[in-house]
């Protein structure tokens, strides 16, 4: 089959999810994004891939306008057209869209009709939602509503269109029944993390000697995207709260854009706190520099729970380092967190304060600082198998195309995940307790 695996945020999971189909013997054309900036995988071809897979870097006539309601549009329309004349170059038999905003795809949806072409949504958030938090803060009370039904029939109709959909969650299939659709076509396949890519590595390693000072810190990383769903500041009371308990923290944080902007003007204010701010990094460096960190820190505000599920708590687990998280405990990221002994707590001042109490416990018990990081390491070995997930995609996608012949080199059925050994990790936790 040949598939365009469209992610427009050019995430690591897809990637891996389009080097198992060519091992399977597809032809997967990889495309993204190149005006989002987020952290991205490996998106251009190694010495190890195979002649079957490409990857395709798509621009816009426009510039990328993340919070400007207009240039937004005329960004995604733009967009589209560049998305629309990339299929019809290459002919795919299948079009997987994955990350796509929502007016980039309402526009693919109606060419997809027209031109009968299968494609599958592969749907990561509620844009709705999101769209609709953002009309309430900006419009008067009339003009928001009519806009959020705008925007709600607009999705609605895009998953209407879609001749598959997988959803990351159940809580997905919740959201179209409430919309009036009907889920036959809908098939859930959370997100992972790739493990082969991401692995436990040692605290001390060749990233952390380039970016962090040397010494016994404790080290509290972010790293992802800080938009209208994260709330940056929590990452600062976090760090002056662990502080004012005593813990020798530093915070570290990897990110671009108006988040970390805002966070850094909090922060100097104070230019003494141990901070080190980093833009995104290239994904070779991922693994050490989450390996690096004590914890892995996430954070959610509350109205963003009903539309997304933050897939950055995977790659946490697949570093074997605990997690604490701020944000709703009804979100299906928490219940990983707590699944792996980690901390959720509500992104307040008191979920800030039941957060330092965690630290402080694993601060002075090494030992289940490690156990905590071992346990969310083999929760995600688990599930993340790449073997499964690709039988589940495949089923998916011969129900897209039907008729499609079954490639050369197709694994057998329930062949167990391909996984190499996780590299080796050196004792790390919380050092020693402060006395």
């Amino acid at each position: 089959m040949r598939i365009q695996m469209h992610d427009f945020s050019g995430h690591l999971f897809p990637a891996e999810l389009s080097r198992e189909l060519v091992a399977r013997g597809h032809f997967v054309d990889h495309v993204y994004s190149t005006q989002y900036a987020s952290g991205k995988g490996t998106l251009e071809r190694t010495a190890d891939d195979s002649e079957r897979l490409r990857f395709s870097p798509l621009t816009a006539e426009q510039p990328f306008q993340k919070y400007s309601p207009l240039g937004r549009v005329r960004f995604e329309r733009s967009y589209a057209a560049v998305w629309q004349e990339h299929v019809r170059a290459t002919a795919p038999d299948c079009v997987v869209a994955c990350n796509m905003p929502l007016f980039a795809l309402d526009a693919f949806r109606r060419t997809a009709a027209r031109r009968k072409q299968p494609w599958l949504l592969w749907h990561q958030d509620l844009f709705s939602n999101a769209i609709s938090e953002e009309l309430s803060r900006r419009l008067p009370g009339p003009a928001a509503l009519g806009g959020r039904d705008l925007v709600r029939r607009m999705e609605a109709g895009v998953v209407r269109s879609a001749t598959q959909v997988v959803a990351i969650g159940e809580e997905f299939r919740q959201a179209y029944r409430l919309w009036g659709l009907t889920t036959d076509h809908v098939t859930v396949i959370p997100n992972w993390a790739p493990l082969d890519e991401i692995t436990p590595r040692p605290r001390e390693n060749a990233w952390s000697a380039q970016h962090l000072p040397a010494g016994e810190e404790l080290r509290l990383l972010y790293a992802g995207t800080l938009g209208r769903k994260h709330n940056p500041l929590l990452l600062a009371g976090l760090l002056r709260s662990a502080l004012a308990a005593g813990l020798p923290a530093r915070l570290i944080v990897a990110s671009e854009g108006d988040g970390i902007e805002m966070l850094r003007e909090d922060l100097c204010r104070e230019p003494q706190l141990p901070v080190t701010l980093l833009p995104f990094q290239p994904a070779a460096e991922l693994p050490d520099m989450l390996g690096s960190a004590d914890v892995l820190v996430t954070i959610l505000e509350p109205g963003a729970s009903r539309f997304s599920i933050p897939s950055k708590v995977l790659s946490s687990l697949a570093a074997g380092r605990p997690v604490l998280g701020l944000m709703p405990e009804d979100n299906p990221a928490a219940a990983d967190i707590r699944a792996a002994d980690g901390f959720v707590g509500p992104p307040t001042d008191f979920g800030i304060a039941g957060g330092v109490g965690w630290l402080r416990r694993l601060h002075r018990d090494p030992a289940a600082a490690q156990a905590v990081g071992d346990k969310g390491r083999a929760l995600a070995e688990t599930r993340f198998g790449i073997g499964p997930i690709t039988d589940r995609f495949e089923a998916v996608l011969r129900t897209t195309v039907p008729g499609i012949p079954e490639p050369e080199g197709q694994p057998e059925a329930g062949a167990a995940p391909r996984l190499r050994p996780a590299h080796a990790a050196s004792p790390r936790g919380f050092l020693r307790k402060v006395s």
